[in-house]
C-alpha cells in the first residue's frame, strides 16, 4: 500500500509539471507547435525551447538571390540597433523554407557568411508540413515556382519570452528601427 501511494503522488507530480508546462503560455503561443526542428549544427529542437527568450524570426532560403539577402540583412541591421545587451536573453532564428535543399551545412555556412556565429544565431529547418504550420502561424505565405526559386512574403517576427506574436514588420530595409524599438520593449 506503501509503494501504491509513493506511485500515485509522483504521477499527480509528474502529471501536474506537464499540465503546468503548457497552461503559462497565452493560448497564441508558438510554442503549443510541438513539431521538431533541426538547427544548423543537426541538433533537434522543438520551438518551446525557446522559451523564455525573445524571438526574431525570418522564413528564409539559402539559394535565394534576390529577397533573401535583403531579409538577412535587416536581421543583422536590427541585431545591430539591438545591440548585445541581451543577448543571452534573445534568438535570432531563420528558418528554411527549403528544408530539402537547406541541409545543415548549409544553413551553417550561410551564417557564417554573414557572421552571425554568436549563439543568438539559429538556422532551423523541418518537414515540408511543419515548415507550412509555421507559415500559417507566421501569416509568411510561400510557393516554390521553379525547382531552386521559392516566391515567398518577406515578414520578421517578434515573440515575447512566451511565444505570443509581439510585432510583424512586413517590406524590404524598412522599419529596423521600429522593429529593434519593439524588441527592446520585450525586456521592459
Amino acid at each position: 500500500m506503501k509503494k501504491f501511494l509513493i506511485a500515485f503522488v509522483f504521477l499527480g507530480c509528474f502529471m501536474a509539471s506537464c499540465t503546468q508546462k503548457n497552461n503559462d503560455l497565452p493560448d497564441d503561443s508558438i510554442y503549443h507547435l510541438t513539431s521538431k526542428w533541426e538547427n544548423q549544427h543537426g541538433d533537434f529542437i522543438q520551438l518551446d525551447d525557446l522559451k523564455g527568450d525573445v524571438v526574431v524570426m525570418v522564413m528564409i532560403y539559402t539559394n535565394c538571390r534576390t529577397a533573401c539577402p535583403r531579409l538577412t540583412a535587416d536581421m543583422r541591421d536590427i541585431h545591430q540597433l539591438v545591440g548585445n545587451k541581451n543577448n543571452k536573453n534573445i534568438k535570432y532564428v531563420l528558418v528554411s523554407i527549403d528544408p530539402e535543399s537547406d541541409t545543415p551545412e548549409k544553413m551553417n555556412e550561410y551564417l557564417n557568411m554573414y557572421k552571425f556565429t554568436g549563439d543568438e544565431w539559429l538556422f532551423l529547418r523541418s518537414t515540408d508540413a511543419n515548415t507550412r504550420e509555421l507559415a500559417n502561424v507566421l501569416a509568411v505565405k510561400y510557393k516554390e515556382i521553379s525547382p531552386i526559386d521559392f516566391s515567398h512574403s518577406n515578414i520578421i517576427s517578434v515573440f515575447s519570452k512566451n511565444g505570443h506574436l509581439a510585432y510583424q514588420k512586413e517590406g524590404l530595409n524598412i522599419d529596423i528601427e521600429g522593429t529593434a524599438s519593439q524588441i527592446k520593449k520585450q525586456f521592459n
